[in-house]
């Protein structure tokens, strides 16, 4: 199928490793244009280079007094990927209010801000594709991930409130809701729960196969392929949704 996004200019967020690195990858693979932003300069460089990007740009999201001028060097793009990273490991119980507001800074605030900064070139092109990266503890919290699963749910409530109001511009704006994927953050989230029951790492692995009807984790190739799709130009009639792909962990209606 040709996804009808050659040329197309896409910026994705964290895309120096994980499911990041592999979003930018199967974009660049369809022929759009891609642009990598990350806080690590030294891993940004990297993949940058592996994937021939059209540019990369050092930004620490948590600052977003700086997302602006951030934008105005990024330039129009016609697709965004809102991939961010996760906050300190624990429950909700207690945190710091830094924990709560350095998280909600670096995890949706500049979502949100970046969104609203992109947006205009895409409505006065008639086109454009938002796609916003959460997890499946926005809907089935995970006990060591308090902070992520409810920052996450709130960005779910912006990415539907907000699709509506730019559907006749041409502009798509969906959430991905990736389930566990062979990532660096995934194995050290695993690494997180087997410190917090006291039990090794490959029982916390084999539980959470046992619960994954796929018994296995993702691929972040797999996840990257419905990224790509949502982007497309097929997938124009599709806005307001939430994608799960997860090997079927989430089995609610």
């Amino acid at each position: 199928m040709d996804l009808k996004i050659a040329g197309k200019r896409a910026l994705v967020l964290g895309g120096n490793r994980g499911m990041g690195l592999a979003i930018a990858k199967g974009l660049a693979g369809e022929g759009a244009s891609v642009l990598l932003a990350a806080r690590d300069e030294q891993a940004l460089a990297k993949a940058g280079a592996e994937i021939g990007a059209a540019g990369t740009f050092a930004v620490d999201l948590s600052e977003t007094q700086s997302l602006a001028a951030f934008a105005a060097a990024v330039g129009d793009i016609d697709i965004l990927i809102n991939n961010t990273g996760g906050p300190p490991y624990g429950g909700v119980i207690g945190r710091e209010v830094a924990d709560w507001e350095e998280s909600f800074r670096s995890m949706s605030m500049s979502v949100i801000r970046l969104t609203d900064l992109f947006l205009p070139a895409m409505r006065s092109k008639s086109w454009g594709r938002v796609v916003t990266v959460v997890s499946t503890g926005a809907v089935q919290p995970i006990p060591v991930l308090g902070i992520s699963n409810t920052i996450r749910a709130g960005l779910i409530a912006w990415s539907k409130s907000l699709a509506p109001e730019v559907a006749k511009d041409g502009v798509t704006v969906n959430v991905l809701m990736p389930g566990r994927v062979a990532t660096e953050r995934v194995a050290m989230t695993d690494e997180a729960t087997a410190a917090r029951e006291n039990i090794s790492v490959e029982a916390v692995r084999q539980r959470s196969f046992a619960q994954i009807p796929a018994g296995r984790y993702a691929e972040p190739e797999e996840i990257a392929a419905v990224v790509s799709f949502l982007c497309s130009g097929p997938a124009s009639y599709v806005t307001g949704s939430v994608y799960r792909v997860d090997g079927g962990y989430v089995r609610h209606v």
